[in-house]
């Protein structure tokens, strides 16, 4: 039982998988990994613009604690001459701690610019590399363009050789079956020459010599019913006739006196 389960699933599998293939056009996966990829890289142009931004602003606290540990700086030389030690004290203490954070900005400040450059030179790493598949990509599209038309077309041409192989064994029975009509034509015509075979057209039990010999006879009897017809004729009838017979002679001795 189990085995026959396996199969089904086996056979149910490879049928997906083979609807799959040909519903999977590789030149839409290519454009879909494209995609990922400028994703994927504008997160990393992303995070190095968050980055250099932070960076920005550290520079900026920088720039104002500097100015302030100027200022109290400053201040504590003037307490200082004004007789008021203690006032320069405090400068001084506030001074100390404001460069404190100082060095701890310029920490960050240096970690930060740090990232920076990693993720630009990685940004610029990633730009290379999609630059690289988008070329490779289209490659493979207009390859597997040209593979697919190309397939078409011998599928087409197979199709059209079959077609025309189709026809020209037609052709070819037709021109057989031709030949061997005419063949069998002429060996009939021979065979009814010879005498073999009986014209059909010819009266049942008649031949060729006896339609000829009848075709005779008629003739034979056609004259002798016209020379009956003549001698049934009058005389005055009949003397026109023997004068255009041809009595020439007999016609110039009546007409001597």
């Amino acid at each position: 039982m189990s085995s026959i389960a396996d199969r089904v699933t086996l056979l149910f599998r490879s049928k997906a998988n083979r609807a799959l293939d040909r519903a999977e056009d590789p030149r839409e996966v290519l454009d879909y990994s494209y995609t990922q990829q400028l994703e994927l890289l504008r997160k990393v142009r992303r995070g190095v613009a968050d980055v250099a931004t932070s960076r920005k602003r550290m520079d900026l606290q920088l720039v104002q604690l500097q100015q302030y540990a100027g200022k109290l700086q400053t201040q504590a030389q003037q307490a200082l001459a004004a007789g008021r030690e203690d006032l320069a004290r405090e400068a001084l203490t506030r001074r100390s701690a404001v460069t404190s954070q100082l060095n701890d900005l310029q920490s960050q400040q240096a970690a930060l610019q740090a990232d920076e450059d990693k993720l630009t030179v990685a940004s610029q790493r990633l730009q290379a590399k999609v630059d690289t598949f988008r070329t490779r990509k289209e490659t493979m599209k207009a390859t597997y363009t040209a593979a697919e038309a190309q397939t078409r077309i011998t599928e087409a041409v197979t199709g059209i050789s079959e077609e025309l192989g189709g026809v020209g064994l037609a052709m070819q029975r037709a021109q057989d079956k031709t030949e061997q009509m005419q063949a069998r034509a002429g060996a009939l015509d021979e065979l009814i020459d010879s005498g073999v075979l009986a014209d059909a057209t010819l009266p049942a039990g008649r031949d060729d010599i006896q339609a000829e010999l009848e075709a005779l006879s008629s003739g034979t009897e056609i004259e002798q019913e016209l020379a009956r017809m003549k001698a049934q004729l009058p005389a005055s009838a009949a003397r026109p006739a023997a004068v255009e017979g041809g009595s020439p002679g007999r016609s110039r001795e009546q007409e001597t006196p």
